[in-house]
């Protein structure tokens, strides 16, 4: 009887010890193996300005600003939200992350948006347990506007290149962190590296003398531009390895150019950036012996991308755009791709829905352009 006693006993703390070992763990995980938040376990992270920030759980309600309003929508839709930019809200502006998420409108207002400053009593309204800031203030601007609110601030930067950057991936991971989304950041983070060693692989054995050479005209920045606005070691047109004139200037990022020197080049293929269209087609109503003196206009070569600068860049589009541009200079190796397919597939990853009609009604879509 002692025996079966203390037997039971010996059981009975077991269970107890198992108990409260489970009741002291640190970290919650759900069934998709992200870690759960709660006021028991409190976030440590080092944010992209090299900010230690810690957050006490749980993180219900969201702000994002800047550009990290359309990373977060990556990672985690609209979830947990509770208010917008004004500049960010209308989803006329053709920007996917708020055709993706029509409710974002209906957000109370946190401020107007870049380049205006983040509005702190508004800030303050919607109660927010944590602001997730994306390259729109310096490092002292978001100490003195985190003491003003008494909301910790994370601070999170795209980086210098439109697609497959460090940085995002690095913001991905952060934000992912943040709202518990760990797996989801990791999730988007292998299927941007998939497409880029994909665009690697389907390019990497073609010579330069097989090479189109190529010009993108009517880029934006920090508004809307005509044919002599282009972009110089173009992120876009590296990842296919691709001839472009622009190249020969030595600088990266935007460039203006001057006129003559798209002559000069006499690019094989000329890209169109559909932001931009309506000024290239009213300077060619004013100047058509201009634009048809270019090789690419006399053969029909002129195609238009779907526009990725809107408010920053929209990582999706620029994808996809290089998956169309892969096509257009390369037709043989990308026999297999569908641009259209593609465009869909990479948008209903990033953000839920495929959404190429909808841009292509918007702008013109992935097709050759008559500037008559």
């Amino acid at each position: 009887m002692k025996k079966k006693l203390s037997m039971l006993l010996a059981i009975m703390i077991f269970v107890i010890s198992i108990l409260t070992g489970c009741t002291q763990t640190k970290e919650l995980v759900n069934v998709e193996g992200d870690v759960v938040n709660d006021s028991s376990n409190p976030i440590e992270i080092t944010d992209m300005a090299g900010r230690n920030v810690v957050l006490e759980g749980p993180i219900d309600r969201v702000v994002a600003i800047g550009s990290a309003l359309r990373v977060y929508t990556y990672v985690n839709g609209t979830e947990k939200l509770v208010g917008i930019e004004k500049g960010q809200q209308s989803a006329k502006t053709g920007r996917p992350y708020i055709i993706a998420n029509p409710e974002l409108e209906k957000l109370p207002l946190v401020g107007e948006g870049f380049p205006a400053n983040p509005d702190p009593e508004l800030l303050m309204n919607v109660n927010a347990d944590v602001i997730i800031a994306g390259d729109i203030l310096d490092v002292n601007q978001i100490e003195e506007l985190q003491k003003k609110i008494g909301v910790p601030i994370v601070v999170i930067s795209y980086g210098s290149s439109a697609v497959f950057d460090q940085d995002m991936y690095n913001a991905l991971t952060i934000i992912g962190k943040v709202v518990g989304k760990e797996v989801r950041s990791k999730e988007l983070i292998e299927y941007m590296e998939g497409c880029k060693t994909e665009l690697t692989n389907l390019t990497k054995d073609i010579s330069e003398d097989k090479k189109p050479s190529i010009y993108i005209g009517g880029l934006s920045y920090k508004g809307v531009h005509g044919i002599e606005s282009t972009s110089g070691n173009s992120p876009v047109l590296n990842v296919i390895g691709a001839k472009n004139v622009v190249d020969d200037v030595g600088k990266s990022g935007s460039v203006m150019i001057d006129k003559e020197q798209l002559i000069k080049w006499d690019p094989d293929i000329l890209i169109i950036d559909e932001n931009g269209l309506n000024l290239v087609k009213e300077d060619y109503q004013k100047n058509p012996d201009y634009y048809n003196a270019l090789s690419a206009v006399k053969n029909g070569k002129v195609y238009g991308q779907l526009p990725y600068v809107s408010y920053y860049n929209n990582i999706e589009t620029a994808m996809a755009d290089i998956y169309f541009l892969g096509k257009i200079l390369y037709p043989n190796e990308f026999k297999d791709i569908d641009v259209i397919e593609k465009a869909d597939e990479i948008y209903a990853f990033m953000l839920g829905k495929p959404l190429y009609n909808i841009m292509a009604e918007k702008y013109g879509g992935y097709v050759q352009i008559n500037l008559e």
